[in-house]
């Protein structure tokens, strides 16, 4: 009887052991599952967000990241406003104070040549070291790199340009028409100085505000595009789907 009293004893220090490694061991499991688990759960709330244009990278990695993102976004508050104060004194120079360019550049470099001058002439006199002027040269390859850019763009667009306009993508062809009409109708009430001056405020306010109001304006622009193509739809149905389309490829082939 003693011995089977330790025996039992014995088995149920074992098991007790036991059930306290299963435990630990369950609870390990779901520690180390618990991250990843939370991670693929955020993952598959975000890609049910709804987002402007289809965003799926944060504002400031769309904007470029690194500083001109932090300057759009107001990150650097002083480089920021003193750029947004130097465009607004511009515009109010050239707009409302009537100033031309030419005349300014013209008055900005007789002034600093006059300056010079003076200074270099009078340092002879005065027995002092005259101002050192350091030599400035436009290197090649900036000038090179943006003509590249430039280029690049100019020749994507064309070719955008041209595909619209051979009649393949009619969705796209009533988008370009419709900007186009738009910006016709902005240049007739504001001049181009004026323009630029509005678009360069609106790169300085609109993503800011955009990242502080995101989950709103997502949720608004979501009910937009939905009516949009409820709209869309009966349009194709009634009018757009029964204009015939030429088969270009069939043409040339023949």
């Amino acid at each position: 009887m003693a011995e089977h009293g330790e025996e039992s004893l014995l088995e149920k220090i074992t098991d007790h052991f036991h059930g306290s490694d299963s435990s630990s061991s369950d609870s390990g499991d779901e520690r180390s599952s618990g991250p990843s688990a939370v991670a693929a759960a955020a993952e598959a709330a975000n890609a049910k967000i709804y987002r402007l244009f289809g965003r799926q990278k944060p504002l400031h990695t769309v904007l470029g990241g690194g500083k001109p993102a932090d300057v759009f976004l107001w990150r650097n508050r002083k480089i920021s406003a003193s750029t947004l104060g130097s465009a607004t004194a511009i515009w109010v120079l050239f707009e409302l104070l009537e100033y031309h360019l030419l005349t300014l550049v013209g008055h900005a470099l007789i002034f600093s040549l006059a300056i010079v001058f003076l200074w270099s002439t009078a340092s002879t006199f005065i027995s002092k070291s005259r101002p050192n002027i350091p030599e400035i040269s436009i290197p090649e390859d900036p000038v090179v790199n943006v003509a590249l850019s430039l280029g690049h763009q100019l020749n994507w667009l064309l070719a955008s340009l041209r595909e619209v306009a051979m009649g393949r993508d009619l969705k796209k062809f009533l988008i370009i028409i419709g900007g186009l009409w738009l910006v016709s109708i902005i240049g007739n009430c504001v001049n181009f100085l004026t323009l630029f001056y509005i678009v360069f405020v609106a790169l300085y306010t609109v993503p800011v505000l955009y990242e502080k109001y995101e989950d709103k304006i997502d949720g608004f622009a979501e009910k937009a595009e939905a009516e949009f193509k409820k709209h869309y739809a009966v349009v194709h149905a009634k009018y757009l789907s029964k204009i015939p389309k030429v088969p270009l490829k069939d043409k040339k082939l023949q």
